[in-house]
């Protein structure tokens, strides 16, 4: 992409109602435009990373056997009355009337219509077991939204459930979904750490956050320092094996991890001190095991190998895809913007043109960009007609993880100048070489399914 011909509304100033680095940085970088308090517009920038985030999450549910669905936003309120929660979840529930005078909600998720599809088609333990998503957009109307995306009103989330005959097979489906959590979030370039949580209206004993450590976090988190040592990836691992799951399950959250509702003083005492660490963290997934609370309340059951009929297991299992572009700028930036991980990165690398209408400096560019391009990556190059300082600062602030500086001088004597965003080192090489070291690196990437 010739930035020329893009849509980047670049901002100076960084707005008054901006508190935290993500919220700064998006709004400066042309991400986002706040349409309404909670609610923004993607624009191409922010879209981008959006997109990639989302594709992420759907390869690494397909790659654990889950199969994607899409489901309305707006739900009737008979289901949320049928298993109990419409007057339960409070006034974060957007509750609507149609013309008709039916009862309507803006979903803020969707276990009584997964559960209505469910019923509705399946009757037998035969097609069991059974994991069912979907990425949409929710709404849930949060009394104080802040924090731009971290805690807006719509946001876009993954939602999945699975549906198993028996409660080891739920607890499988559990453990899968934490393997299948951690590849997502490491391929993101995120470390993020499940911790005992609280369930909260969705209910059922058995959940894990996973929470990014950040400054800005919303919530206080209890921690052993050695789970910030425990790394997935890229293993291999059989998703339809329960022992080679729960081995994941205990490896990762055997030692002390817990969100503050969830927080026992007497078991992290027994943590060494020198290991013990108190800090905050920001929620980017949870899983759930809720057994046959929302089955047996709307009639979800199938028929058993004995022939009884019997309430099917269940769980959910959420992502907050647009919440984790604020967690990934959170935990990925400096003081000029926004560093970006390669593998969510919007263009792979940047092309910076010192002399733009300079007759060499042009064509080399030309050059770079339509080699890159051919190898099937995305550039962006600044080939607008603005002063170098302007098209630095530009690139520092949208993160491209490489920037590949043309000017009239380097050309001279053959070479370009390939700089990486995150540590600022620069190295002079041919043009070629930059294109190859960039190729490289990416696939790289690629080949580690990352």
């Amino acid at each position: 992409m010739r930035l020329s011909r893009y849509f980047l509304p670049v901002l100076k100033e960084t707005p008054a109602e901006a508190q935290i680095v993500s919220h700064r940085y998006m709004l400066r970088a042309g991400m986002i435009k706040q349409n309404a308090a909670g609610i923004y517009s993607w624009l191409p920038l922010g879209f981008k990373v959006l997109r990639k985030l989302e594709n992420i999450v759907h390869e690494e549910q397909m790659r654990a056997g889950h199969v994607p669905m899409l489901m309305p936003t707006l739900q009737s309120a008979d289901l949320w009355r049928e298993s109990g929660r419409y007057d339960d979840y409070g006034e974060e529930m957007l509750r609507i009337t149609d013309r008709q005078g039916r009862d309507m909600l803006y979903g803020p998720t969707n276990e009584e219509m997964i559960t209505d599809i469910f019923r509705s088609h399946v009757g037998s333990y035969k097609d069991l077991p059974l994991t069912l998503y979907h990425i949409q957009w929710k709404f849930r109307d949060e009394m104080r939204p802040r924090f731009g995306v971290m805690r807006g009103r719509e946001f876009f989330m993954k939602d999945g459930y699975n549906f198993d005959l028996t409660k080891e097979d739920a607890l499988h489906a559990y453990n899968r979904h934490l393997v299948s959590y951690l590849r997502t979030y490491e391929r993101m370039g995120l470390q993020a750490i499940p911790m005992r949580a609280d369930s909260g209206p969705i209910g059922g004993e058995d959940t894990h956050e996973f929470l990014v450590l950040a400054e800005t976090g919303e919530s206080e988190v209890f921690y052993d320092s050695a789970v910030t040592d425990l790394r997935f990836g890229d293993r291999a691992i059989n998703y339809d094996s329960h022992e080679e799951c729960a081995a994941v399950m205990q490896e990762f959250t055997t030692k002390y991890a817990r969100t503050d509702e969830t927080h026992d003083e007497a078991l992290f005492n027994e943590v060494p001190e020198e290991r013990r660490r108190v800090a905050r963290g920001i929620e980017v997934g949870q899983i759930f095991y809720f057994g046959t609370k929302y089955s047996e309340a709307m009639g979800a059951k199938v028929q058993g190998p004995d022939g009884k009929v019997v309430p099917v297991h269940m769980g959910s299992h959420g992502i907050g895809v647009s919440r984790l572009l604020g967690a990934i700028i959170e935990a990925s930036h400096d003081d000029k913007g926004i560093i970006w991980p390669e593998g969510v990165t919007p263009f792979h690398c940047g092309i910076v043109n010192l002399k733009q209408g300079d007759e060499e400096a042009d064509a080399a560019c030309d050059t770079l960009y339509n080699s890159l391009t051919a190898l099937g990556l995305e550039p962006l190059y600044d080939d607008r007609n603005e002063r170098a300082g302007g098209k630095f600062a530009t690139m520092d602030l949208i993160g491209l993880p490489w920037r590949i500086t043309v000017g009239p001088r380097g050309l001279k004597n053959g070479v370009v100048e390939l700089t990486s965003r995150r540590t600022g080192e620069s190295e002079e090489m041919t043009p070629a070489m930059a294109v190859e070291r960039v190729a490289q690196i990416y696939k790289g990437l690629t080949v580690r399914g990352i």
